[in-house]
């Protein structure tokens, strides 16, 4: 049986904000090394890379004096633009995905079809609603996570839905939802021999 083609992929970003190289392999085992200046922010693309099982580098420097929003979007569009690349015409993936992960006092789940078709939908519940508070300058919080998750879906074009079912700690909450995130996409991605072509009756994705 021929090898299979190495699913990966390298892109930078330079703007006037910020100056990102980000490096995924898709087939990978979890490796990673994530620099952003944003230590909350690495901590995350770190659990996302482990239980993804995706090998990702990052590195990134931004305008964070300011705020995270452009660093943290910028990396957002820059993963989604990795994975598009390394997914190549898609053919052989499940293109669906969904992970339940609990973390402590929270718990999340992610949804997600690689359609083709950008779509970001954040849902809370009276559970989560005080972790949905924005936080001040210079702390990571739930508006950020949607920011990223907005950049990835539009930039991989990615139908994403994230629900955080409750939550009391912001970490934790944040926590559970890229861990989530990571399997969800792992599944989606996975090769499936018995899949011929990509899994649409349109014949593409």
């Amino acid at each position: 049986m021929p090898a299979m083609t190495q699913r990966k992929a390298k892109v930078r970003r330079k703007t006037t904000e910020t100056d990102i190289t980000l490096e995924i392999k898709i087939d990978g085992r979890g490796v990673n090394a994530v620099t952003t200046g944003i230590p909350f922010f690495d901590h995350m693309l770190t659990l996302f890379s482990r239980h993804g099982l995706f090998d990702l580098k990052v590195t990134a420097r931004g305008d964070i004096e300011v705020d995270f929003h452009h660093t943290v979007e910028d990396v957002g569009l820059c993963l989604g633009e990795a994975l598009k690349k390394a997914l190549g015409d898609k053919k052989g993936i499940r293109r669906y995905g969904t992970s339940s992960v609990p973390m402590m006092d929270a718990m999340a789940t992610v949804v997600l079809d690689i359609s083709g078709r950008p779509y970001f939908r954040y849902n809370k519940t009276k559970e989560s609603a005080g972790v949905s508070r924005k936080r001040s300058r210079g702390e990571f919080d739930v508006g950020l996570m949607q920011e990223f998750m907005t950049a990835l879906s539009n930039s991989a074009g990615i139908d994403l839905h994230v629900t955080l079912h409750y939550g009391n700690d912001l970490h934790h909450s944040i926590e559970a939802v890229f861990k989530a995130l990571g399997r969800a996409l792992r599944e989606a991605v996975a090769r499936d021999p018995r899949i011929k072509g990509v899994m649409s009756t349109k014949g593409r994705l």
